[in-house]
């Protein structure tokens, strides 16, 4: 099925895809807080931000399921692309915030490897779901996207158990490890969300491809 449409029912792919985009903008705030070209401070205000008009968006989208007789896809779908898409803008603040709360040190090892991973995850998915209005023609760039968010995936279960190995074995304040170890388990379910969301998003596109 080629989604040929207009009005109304065009809006819910360009609220994805808004969303998708401050989830995108969001990470890339976090690797600049995580190399010190901002300040932590900076980041979250920004992401703060950001994240409120997320949840905007989220209830723009209930509110128009609740109205709109005629949906692109199925209800359950579009409900659920929005909601791992809030849980992902949401995981990114919830890292900030520790690393602000918690007044973390200088980024241990693997920590800006990892969120720079998370910020090319949210890249991938950014650019798929801006072919949502058109998958029967986009399907195989789409696969190929969500193919590489699985090896992004991958490749940070890696890095993060060398980071973690690392922090046990060479940082020698046990209030940094345990900060670390919390902002680094955070980065990892980042991850492992947009993993989620790659998945979610591959069964749509088999749904209506």
């Amino acid at each position: 099925m080629a989604f040929k449409l207009k009005g109304k029912e065009e809006k819910f792919f360009s609220i994805l895809n808004e969303h998708a985009e401050l989830c995108h903008e969001a990470s890339l705030l976090m690797v600049k807080a995580l190399k010190g070209e901002i300040s932590k401070e900076t980041a979250l205000g920004d992401i703060d931000r950001k994240e409120k008009e997320a949840d905007e968006l989220v209830n723009e989208t209930v509110e128009r399921l609740r109205k709109t007789f005629i949906t692109p896809m199925d209800r359950e779908d579009i409900q659920e692309l929005i909601d791992e898409l809030d849980t992902t803008i949401d995981s990114i603040k919830d890292i900030m915030d520790k690393m602000c709360m918690y007044q973390a040190g200088d980024p241990v090892e693997g920590s800006i490897r990892l969120a720079e991973i998370a910020a090319k995850c949210m890249k991938h998915i950014t650019k798929s779901i801006s072919y949502m209005g058109s998958l029967k023609k986009n399907y195989i760039k789409v696969e190929g996207r969500a193919l590489e968010v699985l090896r992004l995936e991958s490749e940070a279960d890696d890095v993060y158990h060398e980071a973690m190995a690392k922090l046990f074995t060479e940082c020698k304040d046990p209030i940094e490890i345990i900060k670390w170890k919390e902002i680094l388990n955070s980065m990892e379910d980042t991850i492992d969300g947009c993993e989620r969301l790659v998945g979610t998003f591959r069964r749509v596109v088999l749904k209506y491809a």
